[in-house]
C-alpha cells in the first residue's frame, strides 16, 4: 500500500527515525502533560506506547498532527517538521483517532471516498484505493450499509481503513481497540499486524499491556508525560523481572512479612491485589526459599515491569 514515489520532509535522513521528538513540553496550566518527552520511532516498525489514562499519549498524537502546538521542542514526522509542515506530514500520515467521527449518514464507501478525495488521491485511483481498504478493513460486503448501521467493531475497522484509503507511510493510532470486547480487538489485533507486515510505520497508544506486548516490535513505556523505559517488549520484561515471578497469597500479615524477608534478601516485590508478587524468582536459592516458603511460579511480563517503575497499574 506504500506509495514508493511519495516525497518525505527535508529533515529526512536515510535510515533515520520517521517519527522524531525530542524535548518536547505540553502543559496546560501549571500542569505539564508532557514532559521533556524524547522518542524516536524507526520506520517500518509497530511502536506501543504504553502507559495508564494521564500518561501523556493522547496529548502526544494530537502534537503529532498539530493538533496541538508543543511548548517547547522539535517533532518532525518523515521528516516534515511539525507544526510548520504538518500540512505536507498529514499527507503521507494517516491518522486514526481514539473517538469515532465517522459521518453515520453515509455509507462505508462513502466516509472513504470523501477522505479519498480530501487527501487528493488522483481520480483515476480512487476506486481501487477506496477497494484496498476496505478489502484490508474486512468491509467489502458492508461497504454499502450506512455507517448507522455498523457494528462497534466494524465502525472502528472503518476508521481504521479511512486512515489508509491514501495509502500512508506512517499510521497513528490512538487507543484503537479502547472499549471494545475481546473477539473485536483480536480481529483489529490482525489488521494492525497487517500494516506492519505491509511495512507502515505504526504508533499506536494503548493502555493494555497484552496488546503492546503482543503487536509492537518495540515498547515506550510513558508515565507523567515521559518515556521511562524503551525496548523489546521481551528485553524489557528479562531486564527489570526476571524470568520467573512467584505469587505469594495469605492475609495482610503473611504478604507483609514476605516483602519484609524478599527485601532483607534483596528482591524486588510488588503487590497484585491480594499477593505479593516477588520478581526474579528463578534467583531465589534454597536458604532464601526456607525463609520465604513457596508462591505461585509464573512468567514475568510486561505488566511487572510497568508497575515496577512506574508504580502504576494498568486494564
Amino acid at each position: 500500500m506504500i506509495s514508493s514515489d511519495a516525497v518525505l520532509g527535508p529533515d529526512h535522513v536515510p535510515g533515520g527515525p520517521a517519527i522524531r521528538l525530542g524535548g518536547v513540553v505540553k502543559r496546560y496550566g501549571d500542569v505539564a502533560a508532557v514532559n521533556g518527552l524524547d522518542l524516536d520511532v524507526p520506520a517500518g516498525i509497530c511502536m506501543g506506547l504504553l502507559g495508564p489514562n494521564g500518561a501523556g499519549k493522547s496529548t502526544t498524537m494530537r502534537m503529532l498532527t498539530a493538533q496541538s502546538r508543543a511548548d517547547a521542542g522539535e517533532i518532525s514526522v518523515l521528516g516534515f517538521p511539525v507544526p510548520a509542515m504538518s500540512k505536507q506530514a498529514r499527507a503521507l500520515m494517516g491518522v486514526v483517532p481514539q473517538h469515532d467521527n465517522l459521518d453515520e449518514e453515509l455509507t462505508a464507501r462513502q466516509n472513504l471516498e470523501v477522505f479519498a478525495r480530501l487527501y487528493r488521491v488522483p481520480r483515476r485511483e480512487r476506486a481501487a484505493a477506496v477497494d484496498r481498504a476496505l478489502e484490508l478493513a474486512q468491509l467489502t460486503d458492508r461497504q454499502r450499509s450506512r455507517t448507522v448501521d455498523l457494528s462497534g467493531g466494524m465502525r472502528r475497522r472503518l476508521l481504521i481503513a479511512r486512515g489508509l484509503v491514501h495509502a500512508p507511510r506512517a499510521v497513528l493510532l490512538d487507543e484503537p481497540t479502547v472499549g471494545l470486547d475481546p473477539q473485536v480487538r483480536q480481529q483489529l489485533w490482525t489488521l494492525i499486524t497487517a500494516l506492519r507486515d505491509d511495512g507502515v510505520t505504526v504508533l499506536m497508544s494503548t493502555h493494555y499491556i497484552e496488546e503492546a506486548e503482543r503487536l509492537s516490535d518495540e515498547v515506550a513505556l510513558m508515565s507523567r508525560g515521559r518515556v521511562i523505559a524503551r525496548g523489546r517488549p521481551a528485553d524489557l520484561v528479562a531486564d527489570h523481572a526476571g524470568v520467573r515471578t512467584e505469587e505469594f497469597y495469605g492475609p495482610p500479615r503473611r504478604l507483609a512479612e514476605v516483602e519484609r524477608i524478599a527485601a532483607d534478601l534483596g528482591f524486588t516485590t510488588r503487590r497484585t491485589g491480594p499477593s505479593v508478587s516477588v520478581l526474579r524468582a528463578e534467583k531465589i536459592t534454597p536458604q532464601a526459599r526456607e525463609r520465604l516458603g513457596q508462591g505461585e511460579a509464573r512468567a514475568s511480563h510486561l505488566e511487572d515491569v510497568f508497575v515496577l517503575l512506574t508504580g502504576e497499574t494498568v486494564e
